[in-house]
């Protein structure tokens, strides 16, 4: 179901929306895919850091020490979870707004389906070059947006107009949460928290 939800997502998302409503899932169900997803960049990064390296530009191939890499990946997907989770108590405190309700399980779905394409272009995370993380990442959240868009709308039960609108709220608050998510990250580094080189 959940392979395929995603391949439905990018080549007919209306449709895929429409089907993902009429079987709505189970909260388990969904923290679960949830968590699938999560892991997919929190691995990749790790498998990268720890045993391929990262080279930048002429410089020497960099190496994480394993605690440090898996520090990391735990707290990449703990992140993860908790920013696509409090993206989802968005959906549901905004619905009201916008002529429409949802439970919280309802909210996740959209939320977690919708960051779907960002986590899956974390697999280019094993290929240690920058530009091509940023170009698959690009192309991750141009599918996630259009995934948003159209998933408003048939989810939580209102017109195309409306869930503009509504979807547009929603990619604001999600580009704030976002930047405070680095924000967070530079701080925790400057705890001490950041990774440790092998050198």
């Amino acid at each position: 179901m959940l392979v395929k939800h995603l391949w439905g997502l990018y080549v007919q998302p209306k449709d895929e929306w429409i089907d993902i409503d009429t079987h709505h899932e189970s909260l388990l169900s969904v923290v679960v895919s949830l968590l699938f997803f999560a892991l997919i960049p929190a691995v990749s990064a790790w498998y990268t850091a720890t045993v391929t390296g990262w080279k930048l530009g002429f410089g020497e191939t960099t190496y994480l020490s394993s605690s440090s890499a898996t520090i990391m990946a735990v707290a990449m997907i703990i992140v993860s979870i908790t920013l696509v989770a409090t993206f989802a108590i968005f959906v549901q405190w905004m619905a009201g707004n916008f002529g429409s309700s949802s439970s919280f399980t309802q909210a996740l779905e959209l939320t977690t389906y919708t960051a779907a394409p960002i986590f899956i272009t974390g697999i280019a995370a094993l290929i240690p070059v920058a530009w091509v993380i940023m170009i698959a990442l690009l192309v991750g959240v141009a599918f996630s947006v259009r995934a948003l868009y159209t998933g408003v709308p048939v989810i939580m039960h209102i017109t195309e107009e409306r869930g503009f609108i509504y979807a547009s709220s929603l990619l604001t608050v999600g580009l704030v949460l976002f930047v405070a998510s680095m924000g967070f990250t530079v701080v925790m580094w400057s705890f001490g928290l950041g990774p440790q080189f092998v050198i």
